[in-house]
């Protein structure tokens, strides 16, 4: 899958809103129709009603000092989970470099986890469509939504497949920001737009170099592989905060 072409903006709105048997790919990222918000599994505010997300008492790129402080149903949440920190979620992360995907475009281990999950059945449930439609679907978010519940944070990071989607919930939570901060999941768009909608890609922070970019661990990236990669903060949207404790 490594080249994929590029959507316009306003095309793809249009296009998150066709059901999931679709692969909508963008050059270096993922973009699919957004996975269904549960309404069972109160733990995981992710899988809530969008009018039902908790609005989070997080203020934007805060530091986990001050995040801490806050009192919110997440940072709860978060204390019934692993003690884990963003170092340790990037090791895992960063353990993964080198998985690529098959000749078709899918085949990792990101697709199968996705397609066991009770995610993927709530977003058929939304969207139509079936199982086998993301065997060969852009992955980028899977990896992503993969290592928090590898690290056993998934709550707390937030599962997904579309990257808007994902977006979404950060801010929602407000748990969204500016700051490049290790662990943070850090959303594209090659424009450089500063909208949710245009996202193209998404990955995880692991350090900004002071100099205008940033260092990333990323999967579905140049040659259909995670890889570590240089980015320019030019091209993000914003971060998203996970909640760690380590």
């Amino acid at each position: 899958m490594g080249k994929h072409r590029r959507i316009s903006p306003a095309k793809k709105r249009h296009m998150a809103r066709i059901a999931i048997g679709m692969s909508l790919a963008v050059t270096g990222g993922a973009v699919m129709a957004p996975p269904a918000l549960a309404t069972t599994g109160a733990q995981n505010p992710l899988n809530a009603p969008a009018a039902e997300v908790p609005q989070l008492s997080w203020a934007s790129a805060t530091s986990s000092a001050s995040a801490k402080a806050s009192a919110s149903p997440l940072l709860t949440i978060a204390e019934g989970l692993p003690k884990v920190s963003a170092r340790q979620l990037l090791a895992i992360a960063k353990e993964q470099i080198g998985v690529k995907e098959n000749s078709s475009g899918g085949g990792t281990k990101f697709h199968s986890w996705y397609m066991s999950s009770p995610r993927v059945k709530e977003t058929i449930a939304r969207d139509g469509g079936n199982v086998r439609g993301y065997a060969n679907a852009p992955w980028c978010d899977m990896f992503v939504s993969w290592v928090g519940e590898q690290a056993g944070i998934r709550p707390v990071v937030g599962w997904d497949a579309y990257t808007v989607t994902h977006a979404e919930w950060f801010k929602n939570n407000k748990r969204w920001g500016t700051k490049a901060e290790p662990g943070a999941v850090v959303f594209f768009d090659w424009d450089g737009g500063d909208s949710v909608y245009g996202i193209d890609h998404v990955g995880f922070v692991e350090h900004d170099n002071g100099d205008g970019t940033i260092i990333t661990v990323e999967g579905n990236t140049g040659n259909g592989e995670v890889e570590q990669r240089i980015r320019p903060k030019s091209q993000v949207v914003g971060y998203g905060y996970p909640v760690y404790l380590g």
